[in-house]
């Protein structure tokens, strides 16, 4: 979906919502708060599996573009090689975002832990930490890197407004797969049809959808 074919606008949606946000943001800190606490062994385990299967750190840290266009840094389970972004050059054609793709099929940077965690979203716990600072939602827009949003039209710059989250109406919906037109038309909607009640409905469709490995690679 093309810049010029989406003509949604979320600015008096975002302002007409603002204690629903604010009440968004008491449900994240206690949610990823209990979330770390209950995944603690896990997280200790997948650490120690991904620091027994490849050379390297067992958390990635990535510069992301956050609400308002701030950078901040986002953390995920390493579920590729060292240095992988030295080894593959992302091809990014400014005629042609809206079909961008951020994540591919066939990846030989994927380590064998790796692999996994990506179909099982496992790698995505961490970012439990990026809600508990404040940078990240559990729903919300994905959070892009910043060669890709400063190619941004107008139109797309508008799921800048809000906290980006772990999951949101795009990944239920195609999870990975989708092109970034697509994937901003379901962000935009989100923002405009936004409740908590919505929030927990993509939540659970975000598990079944794991559990499913709909669009997971």
């Amino acid at each position: 979906m093309q810049a010029d074919e989406i003509e949604i606008n979320v600015e008096e949606d975002i302002k007409s919502k603002r204690v629903q946000f604010f009440l968004k943001r008491a449900f994240d800190l206690v949610f990823s708060a209990v979330g770390l606490i209950l995944l603690s062994i896990v997280f200790i385990l997948i650490a120690i599996w991904i620091k027994m299967d490849s050379k390297g750190p067992a958390i990635f840290k990535q510069i992301r573009v956050g609400k308002n266009g701030e950078n901040f840094t986002i953390y995920k389970f390493r579920t590729m090689v060292v240095d992988a972004e030295k080894k593959h050059e992302l091809n990014i054609d400014p005629n042609n975002l809206e079909n961008f793709v951020f994540q591919s099929r066939s990846d030989s940077r994927v380590t064998k832990s790796g692999a996994f965690l990506r179909k099982t979203s496992l790698d995505e716990i961490p970012q439990l930490f990026n809600v508990l600072l404040g940078n990240m939602s559990l729903v919300g827009p994905r959070p892009e890197i910043p060669d890709v949003v400063k190619l941004y039209p107008k139109a797309y710059r508008q799921r800048l407004l809000v906290t980006p989250g772990i999951t949101g109406l795009a990944q239920v919906s195609g999870r990975g797969e989708i092109e970034l037109g697509k994937t901003v038309y379901y962000d935009l909607t989100y923002i405009k049809k936004f409740s908590l009640l919505m929030d927990v409905k993509i939540l659970f469709k975000t598990i079944f959808s794991v559990f499913k490995s709909e669009g997971a690679f």
